[in-house]
């Protein structure tokens, strides 16, 4: 049986979000239906710094514009 993981799965990467004028930044950690799951992730704002966000969080495909994998 073939097992098949999304290529960014564990990796450090930034959610570009389609509604807000946000990004955020994290380890995305899970990938299950509909929805990402992000640890250790910071709130990016244009002409802002970073805010940490506490636990996990959870984002629907739906409101992602793009995904960058970062090195």
């Amino acid at each position: 049986m073939f097992w098949w993981r999304p290529p960014a799965l564990l990796r450090a990467v930034i959610v570009n979000l389609k509604d807000e004028q946000a990004a955020l930044r994290g380890v995305l950690w899970q990938s299950r239906g509909p929805w990402l799951t992000l640890r250790d992730v910071s709130l990016l704002k244009p002409g802002g710094g970073a805010t940490a966000l506490d636990g996990e969080t959870i984002v629907h495909r739906d409101n992602v514009a793009f995904i960058q994998v970062l090195p």
